[in-house]
């Protein structure tokens, strides 16, 4: 029998309007966000730029809940300290950065804060391994659309390796982003993912709370179904 885990729901302030962030943060929190998911991007290793530690601090100021940040960036050695001290409690670094992940990891685990790593769509569950059996992995987002720009179509081939993942570690988190709304949340969960990061879908919504509880709902049901 698979073991259900708690099912967690973090929207993506990068889908919140810019103008008014901490709005949107409080709004999610009030929605019952579980997480609030903040994506840092360096405009080198994704043709795009956003936020910044002091995004992760408004962030921190607005809401009570955990933050959860994605570092897009091809050297994430250079800025770990400076999200930290801005108050986030997950950071995430690619895989595919230039920088020696594991040695990474472990000042993140040493500054406090809970350390995962992200994997590109194309990138394979191997490259999780060595870092996960070493025991420098709390949380694996595994990327379901191509990161950068949001709103994007959600890639279904991805499945595969989630689903290779979550048998291989069932007590590591497993979170997916892009393209989630209730039908690929399903899809998702079925596949063993348990964080959920959406953002248009959500902040789309004039009555976001039920569009979590709606998501959580669908994930809930789903979980595990293809393990």
């Amino acid at each position: 029998m698979t073991t259900r885990p708690d099912i967690q729901i973090m929207p993506s302030i990068l889908a919140a309007d810019e103008g008014r962030r901490a709005d949107g943060c409080r709004r999610a929190e009030a929605a019952g966000a579980d997480q609030l998911h903040v994506d840092i991007m360096d405009a080198r290793f994704v043709p795009n730029l956003s936020m910044s530690p002091a995004t992760v601090g408004m962030a921190r100021e607005a809401v009570s809940i955990p933050l959860n940040t994605h570092l897009m960036m091809m050297e994430p050695q250079h800025h770990i300290d400076p999200f930290i001290d801005a108050g986030t409690d997950t950071l995430l670094i690619h895989v595919e950065a230039r920088c020696d992940c594991a040695r990474e990891l472990k000042r993140i685990r040493d500054r406090g804060v809970k350390q995962g790593i992200t994997l590109n769509p194309e990138t394979p569950a191997e490259s999780a391994y060595a870092l996960c059996d070493a025991g420098l992995v709390e949380e694996i987002l595994c990327m379901t659309v191509h990161p950068g720009f949001g709103g994007q179509s959600y890639l279904e081939y991805v499945e595969t390796k989630m689903a290779d993942l979550r048998r291989r570690y069932p007590g590591i988190g497993l979170s997916v982003d892009g393209g989630i709304n209730d039908e690929t949340a399903a899809s998702a969960a079925a596949c063993g993912a348990n964080l959920l990061v959406a953002g248009s879908h959500l902040f789309k919504q004039d009555d976001m709370q039920t569009a979590v509880e709606r998501l959580r709902r669908a994930a809930q049901e789903a979980y595990g179904a293809n393990l």
